[in-house]
């Protein structure tokens, strides 16, 4: 049977959509604008080349399939000297788990061991200390006015659990968050040179940071994630740099993967019930429903709103033609909301059937959805039950990114 391919979008229209996604009223709201690049299909053309995906069932299929690759080192040694994917920060990121295809992926990603029932419960009773404790540092503000829920809180649970986790001094945690920040450009959608550039620094600054850590653990080992990594990677590698090389990778993605997204699903989803205080009433006197406000605040604005891969053969995607190597970017803060998948999707309802692609899909789900729900649930109900009466002072700024969602504030007062 033969396929009918749909003539690719003007890119004139993509371009003028992301020229708006960059102000400031796109930064605080881009849904609109998604809508508008949705009403144009499915599947149309990015501006840059290749293509943006919005529906929902297209963006799962792709995640799901096989077919479909991370921009992989050799992809990106493949685009030439002096484009984005040949910068060190994405050199070095392309070593990382989250942009290994199979089979490296496969035998590295088991090698984590990370984040199962047992490691839970075990952080669970730090999580809910570490929550209490910067709740009470909430409390304090509040007591003398309004206070800033994103710095006092949202980006302060995520570094200090995984800094927990990974054995790490408290004393470097504000360092190791700044670093993070700046390191994502490299993972934006069209990171600008200055951006590039503080990635570039960030990176060569972790990489320095998680060697050292590498080889402490190597002399003196413990029972921590790092000591444990480095125990399987001698198992498996017979060459001690190259299993050092391989722990490092590791670290350095817990890090950034535990960091940056936890820390706007935690604000975010602040945000979200704040804005809509029939539900945040309602959650106060129902917290049963705490998990379900956390599936609604991922599908309704999640921390990544981009997610880029890479066909492995030619072929069609949603009736337009895509070529070997050539890149899609699945538009997954559009497609989350995809009248397609879901009844008024524009509603932030928390008794909404659950279905979101904020954790990506197929082997590369996130392996940190776990821990990121654990702190987010376990945040919420210590928040509807400690702080009923919270609201908001003002809305928020953004960071200027497309495909990582930042808030840069979150200021709230008691009513």
């Amino acid at each position: 049977m033969e396929i009918a391919i749909t003539p690719p979008t003007d890119r004139r229209f993509a371009v003028s959509l992301f020229s708006r996604l960059r102000t400031a009223k796109g930064q605080a709201n881009p849904f609109p604008i998604y809508g508008e690049l949705r009403s144009r299909g499915g599947v149309v053309a990015a501006p840059w080349g290749g293509h943006l995906v919005t529906a929902f069932d297209l963006c799962d299929q792709v995640l799901r399939s096989r077919d479909w690759l991370e921009p992989d080192a050799r992809w990106r040694e493949q685009q030439g000297d002096g484009t984005r994917w040949t910068a060190p920060s994405s050199r070095e990121m392309s070593r990382t788990l989250p942009a290994l295809n199979p089979p490296d992926h496969t035998w590295v990603r088991r090698s984590a061991g990370m984040f199962d029932r047992a490691s839970l419960e075990q952080l669970s009773g730090t999580v809910g200390h570490i929550t209490t404790r910067l709740l009470d540092s909430l409390a304090e503000r509040l007591h003398e006015g309004e206070a800033d829920f994103n710095a006092l809180v949202g980006e302060e649970l995520p570094v200090a659990t995984i800094g927990h986790w990974l054995g790490l001094p408290t004393a470097d945690f504000p360092r190791l968050r700044d670093l993070t920040h700046d390191q994502v450009f490299t993972q934006e959608l069209l990171p600008s040179a200055s951006q590039l550039a503080k990635s570039d620094a960030a990176t060569a600054e972790l990489r320095t940071y998680f060697t050292d850590l590498v080889r402490e653990r190597r002399a003196r080992p413990g029972d921590d994630p790092v000591s444990r990594w480095i125990t399987v990677w001698d198992d498996m590698e017979s060459d001690r740099d190259k299993a050092d090389e391989a722990v490092y990778y590791l670290a350095l993605f817990v890090l950034l993967a535990a960091l940056e997204t936890t820390s706007t699903l935690l604000s975010t989803m602040t945000l979200l019930l704040l804005e809509h205080p029939r539900q945040w009433d309602w959650l106060t006197v129902h917290p049963e429903l705490v998990p379900a406000a956390v599936e609604e605040s991922l599908r309704y604005d999640p921390p990544t709103h981009v997610i880029s891969r890479v066909s492995s053969r030619d072929g069609v995607l949603g009736g337009v033609e895509v070529r070997k190597d050539e890149m899609v970017h699945l538009m997954v803060g559009a497609a989350n909301r995809d009248p397609a998948k879901h009844e008024d999707p524009e509603l932030f309802n928390l008794h909404r059937k659950p279905a979101h692609l904020a954790f990506s899909g197929g082997i590369h789900y996130c392996l940190g959805a776990p821990l990121a729900r654990m702190e987010a649930q376990t945040l919420l109900h210590q928040l509807v039950r400690r702080f009923p009466r919270l609201t908001l002072v003002r809305r928020p700024s953004w960071a200027p990114r497309v495909a990582f969602r930042r808030l840069l504030n979150l200021d709230v007062a008691l009513s």
